[in-house]
């Protein structure tokens, strides 16, 4: 019997000249290629996917702060997934094993199921398709509430976009976002909404596009310009001129963007994270764009990454 990678179950679809394989651990974007080019920061198939690289975050993206809530004046405790701040962090699904529903040459559906939980009391089934196009990658995710109650839901992807090969300082970044949520500098616990005009001296304004530098970014931002189909897009450039884009539609409001500052410089800087979210940080505090899943109904939003 052939072991099972530690990433899961892989799934490798192509369609003219892009490829991509998908982990069934997490539904997770293990790589994305484009004429051989990388788009995303890659992991090895037989290796613990670090860093939440390419997950579907469900059934909330980013963080629950000290992993508490409150459901009909009930205190929910999520388990602290995130120990260095003490909180929960990018929802319950990114560690399960996702099965197949559906697979072909371009595409493929893998389903898992959140079964109720402390700190979470829901059943919430969510589907995971990938698919190749010549407008590139696109992933769905559809959750459908299984059990009795309404459920809160939030989602959003976590790939770390490769613009090129020079280093991401020399990168060029367009994010079409007017406000930023400004974050403590210790546990990143959101504090208020904020102009990326005069947030921070402007240095999270990257509505005209300009070099990213040694600026560093871990923020959830909205206030998204769209295009006439209201469509929201982020580039990301390198100096020779490639690139990436990400666009997705009305159902995500919000987006992430995180520089991957870490301490080890094997992986430090390495991509650009992009996270588009139905929700900001905390949406279960907030309630901020929290979506409510009526039990039988169906909730589904899709965003695409191409290379430039």
């Amino acid at each position: 019997m052939t072991p099972v990678p530690l990433s899961g179950i892989q799934h490798t679809i192509e369609h003219g000249d892009y490829a991509a394989t998908i982990a069934s651990v997490g539904a997770s974007l293990r790589s994305l290629t484009h004429r051989g080019r990388d788009l995303v920061v890659p992991f090895d198939a037989d290796e613990v996917r670090p860093a939440y690289r390419g997950a579907t975050l469900a059934p909330w993206p980013n963080r629950v702060v000290d992993g508490r809530w409150s459901l009909d004046g009930r205190e929910q405790q999520l388990p602290l997934t995130e120990p260095s701040r003490g909180h929960a962090l990018h929802g319950l699904a990114s560690w399960l094993a996702f099965e197949t529903a559906d697979a072909s040459a371009d595409a493929v559906t893998l389903t898992a199921t959140i079964e109720p939980q402390s700190g979470y009391p829901f059943r919430v089934r969510v589907d995971v398709t990938y698919r190749l196009g010549d407008d590139g990658l696109t992933q769905t995710v559809s959750a459908s509430n299984e059990g009795a109650g309404r459920a809160p839901f939030g989602t959003g992807p976590h790939p770390y976009l490769v613009a090129g090969p020079s280093p991401l300082d020399e990168w060029t970044l367009a994010l079409p976002a007017s406000e930023v949520l400004a974050v403590t500098p210790d546990r990143l616990i959101p504090t208020a909404l904020a102009s990326v005009e005069t947030e921070a001296g402007g240095i999270f304004d990257f509505r005209r596009e300009r070099a990213i530098g040694r600026t560093e970014i871990d923020h959830a931002f909205t206030g998204l310009a769209r295009d006439a189909s209201g469509v929201a897009t982020v580039t990301v450039t390198d100096p020779a001129g490639g690139g990436v884009a990400m666009r997705w539609d009305a159902g995500c409001p919000w987006v992430q963007i995180h520089t991957a500052d870490l301490p080890d410089p094997a992986s430090n800087r390495l991509g650009l994270a992009v996270e588009p979210m139905t929700c900001p940080p905390d949406a279960f505090n907030s309630g901020t764009d929290l979506v409510w899943l009526e039990t039988g109904s169906l909730f589904r939003v899709a965003w695409t990454i191409a290379a430039i």
